[in-house]
């Protein structure tokens, strides 16, 4: 009997060791691999060489900035600016130059059909007959909007005078006795005219310095 409670306190104390070196292992464990990751951690820290260094940002300076990122300095937008206005009123007079081609052109085709017809002193219709200054009034009226006075002398009043070099479709040539003016005529181009000319020949195609000119003038502008 005594045998075996000898056996019985040896396998609780044996029993009591373990779970008490159980428990020691178990904590202890964690701390010591707690520790070794720390100091790892601290090395890899403090390695600057041949390691993985830090991450550096760079800044750049003030002075290092390139005119893209900072876009073109002012003189060169001004003269950009310039040149895109210079382009645009070039685009216009050329656009407004075409227009009144266009202009004088169709109002010599108007004019040209009248060839043929009859001249009639104090006339105003070309279609049955007119006079010189009759002619010009009826075609400039009705061929370009333009209104015009009844007879040459006051005529020649109207519009921008220009020269001969000058002389473009649909300008009006005046003709005379000395500085006194008696005939008007509309330039058509090529150095022709188309005019109310005589009741011989009626409305027709000269040459435009058949007779001396004593005015030319341009009411198109």
């Amino acid at each position: 009997m005594k045998k075996y409670g000898w056996y019985l306190v040896a396998a609780m104390m044996s029993a009591g060791v373990m779970m008490w070196e159980a428990p020691m292992v178990s904590y202890a464990e964690p701390i010591a691999a707690q520790s070794a990751e720390a100091s790892e951690t601290e090395e890899d820290e403090e390695d600057t060489g041949d390691g993985i260094a830090s991450p550096i940002v760079e800044v750049a300076n003030e002075d290092e900035i390139t005119d893209e990122e900072n876009g073109p300095d002012l003189a060169i937008q001004a003269a950009a600016q310039a040149k895109a206005k210079a382009e645009e009123e070039a685009r216009m007079a050329a656009e407004a130059a075409e227009a009144m081609n266009n202009r004088r052109k169709n109002l010599v085709s108007y004019a040209l059909q009248f060839v043929g017809n009859p001249y009639r002193t104090g006339g105003n219709d070309p279609h049955t007959g007119a006079d010189c200054s009759g002619f010009v009034k009826y075609v400039m009226q009705y061929g370009a909007g333009v209104s015009m006075n009844r007879s040459s002398s006051s005529q020649a009043t109207q519009g921008t005078a220009i020269s001969a070099s000058q002389m473009q479709p649909g300008d009006l040539i005046f003709y005379g006795n000395g500085s006194r003016i008696n005939h008007v005529a509309m330039y058509i181009g090529d150095g022709q005219i188309v005019h109310a000319s005589t009741h011989r020949t009626g409305i027709k195609i000269s040459n435009w310095n058949y007779r001396t000119p004593v005015k030319i003038i341009s009411v198109l502008g």
